[in-house]
């Protein structure tokens, strides 16, 4: 589908999913408008499971035994848990903040990665996950207002904890579930999780809001852009570069997610500070960094093959 050994391919990759995960934050919240936020959760999951269906009964097959369980819990990790902990958490902090916190991954990504599953880091890269960190950090002392003290804190860490989540999906993903395509444990993750969300989501009162809310229709498409954009067709290219690229690079999307939430911010009517144009520079320099290391990385095994 698309030559990921081309720099430009991965950055307009790179960019694409941070456009779409950026405007994911704003949908949840046009969703939350009609729905509480188990139900937004729920129909993420259920209409990215409809979506992906003419995919899982084409390739149902290709699934072996032993890869049903590891395709369970990277569904888990990387769609079914975050999708409940943003929501629930954008009931108290907003979703400009929301997407500045989901700028940990990379970080965790790393930590997890050497901690966890061997994963080697150069110490280029490392420079680069630093600096990027450095950047959503002055993101977020901008333009995040926390404080301990308050409750936004307490539901910003069930951010943190999703994109936990993010991290260890993304270092499963790449070490664990290489003999499988990004198509396949994508649509197969939903299929898993999907019936689950679905059984939660018409045992509620769903179907009463839908025929007395006059918003709910609204609401219904929001999410089902979110589902069909930000989380099925998002999460097949996302698996795509963790595979073809590198977990690092991948989880560096969440970097420049901030940089389009304070893009909606802005259409909003939110003001724009000197610091975040610095924070987003720092951000985008960090991401090249990465990126850089991981050319560096192919040029050396292809010279090492040649060698030999």
């Amino acid at each position: 589908m698309f030559d990921l050994n081309k720099p430009a391919i991965q950055w307009t990759l790179l960019f694409f999913l941070a456009f779409i995960w950026g405007s994911s934050f704003i949908l949840m919240k046009k969703g939350l408008v009609t729905f509480d936020n188990n139900q937004v959760a729920s129909l993420r999951i259920v209409i990215s499971f409809l979506f992906l269906s003419p995919i899982i009964i084409k390739n149902f097959k290709k699934i072996k035994r032993n890869q049903w369980l590891k395709i369970f819990l990277a569904g888990l990790l990387g769609s079914g848990i975050p999708a409940f902990l943003f929501t629930k958490a954008q009931t108290h902090i907003s979703s400009s903040l929301s997407g500045m916190l989901n700028s940990l991954v990379p970080l965790f990504t790393v930590l997890i990665g050497l901690l966890f599953f061997k994963l080697k880091l150069r110490w280029l890269k490392m420079l680069g996950v630093i600096i990027g960190l450095i950047g959503a950090i002055g993101l977020l002392s901008v333009g995040g207002g926390i404080s301990v003290d308050n409750d936004d804190f307490l539901y910003s860490i069930l951010v943190v904890i999703a994109t936990i989540c993010y991290a260890v999906n993304v270092n499963f993903i790449k070490t664990k579930l290489v003999e499988v395509n990004s198509v396949n444990i994508t649509s197969f993750g939903f299929l898993l999780i999907g019936p689950l969300a679905g059984i939660y989501l018409f045992t509620s009162d769903f179907t009463h809001i839908m025929k007395t809310d006059e918003q709910a229709w609204m609401s219904l498409f929001y999410i089902s852009l979110l589902a069909i954009f930000g989380t099925a067709m998002a999460v097949i290219l996302f698996n795509m570069l963790i595979k073809r690229v590198s977990a690092v690079f991948a989880s560096s999307t969440t970097y420049i997610i901030p940089v389009f939430a304070i893009f909606w911010g802005f259409l909003d009517g939110e003001n724009i500070q000197l610091m975040q144009f610095v924070s987003i520079a720092v951000i985008l320099t960090g991401v090249y960094i990465v990126n850089k290391d991981n050319r560096l990385e192919r040029k050396e095994a292809i010279q090492k093959e040649t060698k030999n």
